[in-house]
């Protein structure tokens, strides 16, 4: 990629931006670099979306860039507030909370949904996501990771609908399940639940593993709970 020209008066964000001009669509490229960005902890919350500086660093029009952040602000990424545009959404406890009190009750049934379909070749690219997960020690690539081994056990349930809803709500919590992993000591702990969630699922048992990835999910709520009390006092 080239370097790309960067406005005079214009800070550079932090994500990958590529030239677009030649792509089938642009509003979709431009929205899941933000996504990421947003995601990962790139782009903070408060964080102000400025759609003349994106439209420079992608070298298109304000057109996508608007329909990218009309898209975001649907899934709850990004808020519009007034004189000020789209800033990169926060959470409050209370919202956090509920988001993984949701995943809990979906999640259980999606996995529930799965165990009996699972094969072979499925049960082992989660086990290389297992394994991966144990070794990783980057936080940016260990939220990848744990999110392709729950989504590689997931697909199976055939249920496009609950994994959309899924995604969304991984998408809103993600950056702060990143902080709450590296800084309160969670990976050993969600590696060894891993692990019990996927002996569940070599066993065919789908209770145990619905039962396991709940109680999974609420565990990493709760220390995310406290760990973000502490820090906003």
């Amino acid at each position: 990629m080239t370097d790309r020209f960067i406005p005079p008066g214009f800070d550079v964000m932090k994500f990958a931006a590529v030239d677009v001009r030649q792509a089938a669509s642009a509003a979709d490229i431009v929205y899941e670099a933000l996504r990421k960005a947003i995601i990962e902890g790139d782009l903070a919350e408060g964080e102000n979306l400025r759609q003349d500086q994106i439209a420079q660093m992608f070298n298109i029009s304000r057109i996508p860039v608007r329909e990218a952040l009309s898209r975001l602000e649907q899934h709850g990424l990004i808020t519009t507030q007034r004189y000020k545009g789209a800033v990169v959404a926060g959470l409050s406890v209370e919202e956090i909370e509920e988001i993984f009190e949701f995943r809990a009750l979906i999640e259980a049934e999606v996995i529930r949904l799965a165990v009996p379909n699972l094969d072979r070749q499925t049960l082992e690219k989660a086990r290389r996501y297992c394994d991966a997960f144990d070794r990783e020690t980057d936080p940016h690539r260990l939220g990848e990771i744990n999110r392709n081994f729950h989504y590689s056990l997931y697909e199976a349930s055939r249920r496009p609908y609950y994994l959309q809803n899924v995604r969304s709500s991984l998408d809103r919590i993600d950056r702060y399940l990143r902080a709450q992993l590296t800084f309160t000591n969670g990976v050993p702990r969600a590696g060894r639940e891993h692990e019990a969630i996927l002996a569940a699922c070599e066993q065919g048992d789908a209770e145990l593993a619905s039962r396991l990835t709940r109680d999974h999910i609420l565990d990493a709520g709760r220390s995310l709970m406290t760990f973000l009390r502490e820090q906003r006092g």
